[in-house]
């Protein structure tokens, strides 16, 4: 039975679904088929991307099969075939290494025309590998045999230029991308459409989802009254939530280089 042209909110999350369960159930066959032949990876965004099934296979090798993760949810938004998934990943990387690790998922969903069924073109994984690194450095000696690991299996599986490929994700805009995200959406929330636009560069592109255009006015007016929670740097990226009663949104800000101002920012609310 052929997919739908518009699949629905609920064929995109199954989908998405299918990851954490295949992680959970430790199938590499499975999840690295959840990618189109040409699917992406960028986890975390910043670091090297893995392109095509056997680049998402030693990613996998990498990442995945040695360790236990849990994905605790909190809410997903859908625009188009998008899904952002707002989440919080337990990673065991040994019986006393267990990271918690605050992330914002976007899966991007296509239908292929020799496959019945939907895949993920690319999966973006907002989350700060700075901070991840504290986490575990905090495990003190119990960290060491877990690191060995993690260290081996980047060279054997991703090589030397891939292991700095990783490390790239150690680049981000860090304290100040993050106040220059938060600073522009208390003024988007107190209706000051005059201070947004001073944190904005130039040109700049506002979208609802990946192309949906929205004008300044517009983004202001839609976020006039929420409160910001879990801020995330991420390679050139600065992620938030935003909520008010009833309303739940994820706000993606691309930093302009080398300034502090914000070049582009998509809204996923529903």
């Amino acid at each position: 039975m052929p997919v739908p042209q518009s699949p629905t909110r609920d064929d995109l999350l199954a989908t998405v679904e299918r990851s954490p369960a295949a992680t959970a159930a430790h199938d590499k066959t499975a999840w690295v088929s959840l990618f189109s032949s040409d699917g992406r990876v960028e986890d975390p965004v910043g670091s090297q991307p893995h392109v095509g099934h056997q680049a998402i296979g030693r990613f996998y090798d990498t990442f995945i099969a040695p360790r236990t993760i849990v994905f605790h949810r909190d809410v997903d938004i859908v625009i188009g075939n998008t899904v952002i998934r707002d989440l919080e990943l337990e990673v065991h990387m040994g019986d006393k290494v267990q990271l918690r690790i605050p992330v914002y998922l976007q899966y991007d969903v296509v239908a292929e025309d020799h496959d019945p069924s939907l895949k993920i073109a690319r999966l973006q994984a907002f989350w700060e590998l700075p901070g991840m690194v504290t986490q575990f450095l905090r495990c003190g000696a119990a960290a060491l045999p877990a690191g060995l690991a993690l260290s081996g299996a980047l060279l054997r599986n991703q090589g030397p230029r891939g292991a700095l490929g990783f490390l790239a994700g150690l680049r981000t805009g860090g304290t100040r991308a993050k106040r220059t995200v938060s600073a522009l959406l208390a003024d988007a929330s107190t209706g000051d459409t005059l201070a947004v636009r001073r944190r904005l560069s130039e040109p700049v592109q506002i979208t609802r989802g990946a192309d949906s255009r929205l004008s300044v006015s517009d983004l202001v007016e839609e976020l006039a009254g929420t409160r910001v929670k879990k801020v995330i740097a991420a390679g050139r990226y600065a992620l938030a939530g935003v909520e008010r009663d009833g309303y739940r949104g994820v706000v993606i800000a691309e930093l302009a280089p080398g300034r502090q101002g914000v070049c582009g920012l998509r809204l996923f609310a529903e």
